[in-house]
C-alpha cells in the first residue's frame, strides 16, 4: 500500500528541473560542456567505432562485450525477430489512419501476452525480455508501416543487423551499405539520454515491480507526446514548408516576429551544441550530396546561422535527424517510432538497473489548494 510520509514536500522547480531522482551508471549528460557518455564511453567514440548491438550490450552490462559475448547477443536478437501471429493479426485491425506511436504502444503491450517469461524479473529473466523487446520493436514499426499501406510485412533476415533489417523490412529491398551504416549510427546516438521523460516513466513503472512490457509501454506513451518525441518530424515539415534555401531568411524572420516556435533548437539540459547533432549534421549532408538533394541541408545550415545570431540557440538532436531519415525514404510519421527502436536499449537498461536495486519511486507534491473547507450538504449548495 502506498503510504505518503508526513513531512512536508521540498520545494522544487517546475517539471522537476534540476532534481536528482535516481542514481544511475548508464549514461550522463554534461549540458555545460556538451558531453554525452554511455557507461563512461564518449558518444563520439561509440558513433565512430561501435555498432548498435555493441552499444546495447554496453548499456545492459556496463562494459563493451568480448567477441563471443557480442556474437551471443546477436544470435539472441536474431532468434526473437519473429512476431507472434496474433500480434500481426491485431495490427491488421488497427485503423488505417492510426498514429504510428499509438500502434507501437498497443502492439508492445500485446506482445506481453505471448511471452511466458515476461513476468520473470530476475536479472536473467529481465535480460531475456530486454533482448526480445529490442529485437521486436523494429519489426513492429516496419510491419505497421507496410500494413497501413496495404502491403504484407517483410520477413527479417538473420544475416542482417537491426539497422539493416529495419530498412529492409520497411522498404522490401536491401539498403545500400553506407546508408545502413548511417542508420546504425543514428540508433547509437539515440540509445540513451539519462532521465528524459520516457526513461523516467519506464523507471517509475518498473519501480512498482510491473513487468518490462508495462514499463516500455509507458515509455512509448511518454515519447509520443509532442514535447518529447516528434520534433524531428516537425523539423522536416518546417523544411518542406520553406521549400527552397532562398526563402529561409524571410521565413525565419516572419516566424520569429509571430513568436512561432522554431523546431530543433534549444534543449532543457544542453547549454552548448548537442554532441549528437554534430554527427547528424554530417549524415544529413552526406546523404544529401549522395542523392543530389542538397536544399534541405542548405536550409538547415542557414537557419542554424540565423538562430545563433538572433537567439544564441544551438541545434539539438532532432534538428538534422529528420532530413537524414527523409532522404532514406522513411515516412515522416515513422520518425518518432524509430526513436523508440533505438531508445528501447536505454529504456530496458534503466529498467534492468531499477530492478537490480529497487525502491518504489514515490515523490511528494507541494499542496497549494485550500485547507479547512467545510462540507456543505448537497441540498444547501
Amino acid at each position: 500500500m502506498d503510504k505518503a510520509e508526513s513531512k512536508p514536500a521540498a520545494k522544487t522547480g517546475a517539471g522537476l528541473e534540476g532534481v536528482v531522482a535516481a542514481e544511475s551508471a548508464i549514461g550522463d549528460v554534461d549540458g555545460v560542456n556538451g558531453v554525452l557518455i554511455y557507461q563512461g564511453l564518449n558518444i563520439h567514440d561509440l558513433a565512430e567505432h561501435s555498432t548498435f548491438e555493441e552499444t546495447v550490450y554496453l548499456l545492459w552490462h556496463g562494459r563493451l562485450p568480448k567477441r563471443d559475448e557480442l556474437d551471443a547477443l546477436k544470435q539472441e536478437l536474431s532468434a526473437n525477430l519473429r512476431l507472434p501471429e496474433e500480434v500481426i493479426e491485431l495490427m491488421r485491425r488497427f485503423p488505417a489512419k492510426a498514429e504510428p506511436m499509438d500502434a507501437l504502444r498497443t502492439a508492445v503491450s500485446a506482445l506481453g501476452f505471448y511471452d511466458p517469461g515476461g513476468r520473470d524479473l530476475s536479472r536473467e529473466g529481465a535480460l531475456r525480455t530486454a533482448a526480445r523487446l529490442t529485437a521486436q520493436l523494429p519489426v513492429v514499426v516496419a510491419a505497421f508501416g507496410r500494413l497501413r499501406d496495404g502491403q504484407e510485412p517483410v520477413e527479417s533476415r538473420a544475416d542482417f543487423n537491426i539497422a539493416t533489417n529495419f530498412l529492409y523490412m520497411l522498404k522490401g529491398e536491401e539498403p545500400e551499405e553506407r546508408e545502413a551504416r548511417i542508420f546504425d549510427q543514428c540508433l547509437i546516438l539515440h540509445a540513451d539520454h539519462e532521465l528524459n521523460a520516457s526513461t523516467f516513466t519506464s523507471r517509475v513503472i518498473a519501480g512498482t515491480l510491473a513487468d518490462m512490457y508495462g514499463a516500455v509501454t509507458g515509455a512509448i506513451a511518454a515519447l509520443s507526446g509532442p514535447l518529447h518525441g516528434g520534433a524531428n518530424t516537425n523539423v522536416m515539415k518546417m523544411l518542406l514548408e520553406i521549400g527552397e534555401p532562398a526563402r529561409a531568411d524571410e521565413w525565419l524572420a516572419e516566424a520569429l516576429a509571430s513568436k512561432k516556435k522554431i523546431m530543433g533548437f534549444g534543449h532543457r539540459v544542453y547549454k552548448t551544441e548537442d554532441p549528437r547533432s554534430v554527427w547528424l549534421r554530417r549524415f544529413s549532408r552526406e546523404l544529401a550530396e549522395a542523392k543530389g538533394e542538397t536544399r534541405w541541408i542548405e536550409i538547415l545550415e542557414r537557419l542554424r546561422e540565423l538562430m545563433f545570431a538572433e537567439k544564441k540557440l544551438y541545434p539539438n538532436v532532432d534538428y538534422y535527424s529528420g532530413s537524414a531519415y527523409y532522404l532514406m525514404g522513411i515516412p515522416l510519421d515513422l520518425f518518432t517510432p524509430i526513436f523508440a527502436v533505438s531508445r528501447i536499449s536505454g529504456w530496458t537498461g534503466h529498467v534492468l538497473e531499477q530492478y537490480a536495486n529497487n525502491r518504489l519511486i514515490r515523490p511528494r507534491a507541494e499542496y497549494i489548494g485550500p485547507r479547512d473547507v467545510k462540507y456543505v450538504p448537497i441540498d444547501e449548495r
